[in-house]
């Protein structure tokens, strides 16, 4: 019976193919928005993610998210360092500089970007970045020096290539830096440069304030919880310590609250099931209508309301299936081939992503199905010998 409910809905090629059309549209739609939008909101966590060896953030009781800096006495990294809980702890500085390219280098009047700038730890230099393209991160021990992203480079020197990129100068608010090393970050949330360099450096760049220390990065010793580490800091110095992890979802949190993004992503999410479900609802029912008189049949025969039921959602569900493996295949070639566009790189479809679009489609037709299964139910067997 099963065999024969199949070769119905293969019969009717149009109409089979435009359920697998409308099916496989609508996954493809969920699984490439949400797998964006979660890619951006983990984009606004990559300088967190970039100091690796930090398992503690210490930070002004007043910040909610990364960007949101409020900077710190000078003496709260050695407060912080002075708990037995901790096993080291260094300052970090984040902040936005104006880089220019001088006129001599290629760039006809010079150009300017807006930079994200990160300050490491003269002495330890943790969270400098170890994936270089070229250059060496050592080589920021030397004066007046700064490792650039690679997107950022190609920003401020498009028609450069980065092996060109060591030695090269450019002036961060009207002050001289070497390039010394071209590097592979977390793609940040804004397309902004990104420039490393040494602590003591970036405070030449930004001048000097009271206070300038954007965040202390820490970790605790071994055999002590980063929560107990946490609340040891927090009660030792009124500042607020978190661990990394939860810093990062406070940020995502802050961007998921604040900005519009959820709400327009949410929008084509919402559209993308309403049609998938209309559609293939749409299709379902003008499939039955169209072969009532087989259903009819088959009732006729003695076969029951229950077996028709179950010949219908299993019609629906190869669909589903079909339509699924479709526009998940294609999500998946998406993302293959925008792999190395700057503005998408990072996006991907993720496993709990592919799976969550997958029972949302299932549930959207095997529910779009029942609307047709009413249909057969009501025939009457008599519907076969008229006309």
């Amino acid at each position: 019976m099963y065999r024969l409910a199949i070769k119905m809905l293969m019969g009717d090629t149009a109409k089979y193919l435009g359920l697998i059309f409308a099916i496989a549209s609508s996954t493809f739609l969920i699984a490439q928005q949400v797998s964006i939008f979660t890619g951006l909101m983990d984009r606004t966590t990559s300088q967190i993610k970039d100091v690796a060896e930090a398992s503690i953030w210490v930070m002004d009781p007043g910040v909610r998210y990364i960007d949101e800096i409020r900077s710190l006495p000078d003496n709260a990294v050695s407060r912080v360092r002075s708990l037995p809980q901790i096993d080291w702890a260094v300052r970090l500085y984040k902040g936005f500089a104006k880089v220019t390219t001088p006129t001599t280098q290629d760039v006809a009047g010079g150009s300017f970007r807006q930079a994200i700038l990160i300050g490491l730890d003269d002495a330890t230099m943790i969270g400098v970045p170890r994936r270089l393209f070229v250059g060496t991160w050592e080589a920021l021990r030397e004066p007046d020096t700064i490792i650039v992203d690679d997107q950022g480079f190609a920003s401020l020197f498009p028609d450069a290539p980065i092996e060109s990129a060591v030695g090269r100068v450019v002036e961060i608010n009207d002050r001289r830096a070497r390039i010394v090393g071209v590097c592979r970050p977390s793609p940040p949330f804004a397309t902004f440069p990104v420039v490393y360099t040494r602590y003591s450096l970036a405070m030449t760049f930004v001048g000097r304030e009271r206070n300038t220390m954007s965040f202390v990065v820490a970790r605790q010793r071994a055999g002590v919880s980063v929560e107990e580490a946490c609340r040891a800091i927090e009660e030792a110095t009124a500042l607020t310590a978190l661990p990394s992890r939860v810093f990062a979802w406070r940020t995502i949190w802050f961007y998921v609250n604040n900005t519009g993004i959820p709400v327009n992503f949410g929008i084509t999410i919402v559209t993308a099931i309403v049609v998938g479900a209309v559609i293939s609802g749409q299709t379902l029912f003008l499939f039955v209508s169209d072969n009532l008189k087989h259903f009819a049949s088959l009732k006729a025969i003695g076969a029951g309301d229950a077996l028709l039921a179950r010949l219908v959602l299993a019609q629906a569900l190869l669909v589903a299936l079909v339509g699924l493996g479709v526009g998940l295949g294609a999500t998946a070639v998406f993302f293959s081939a925008t792999t190395d566009i700057p503005k998408l790189r990072g996006f991907v479809l993720h496993a709990e992503v592919a799976a969550g679009a997958g029972v949302l489609v299932l549930v959207v037709t095997m529910s779009a199905s029942l609307v047709a299964l009413r249909r057969v139910v009501r025939v009457e067997p008599g519907v076969v010998f008229r006309g």
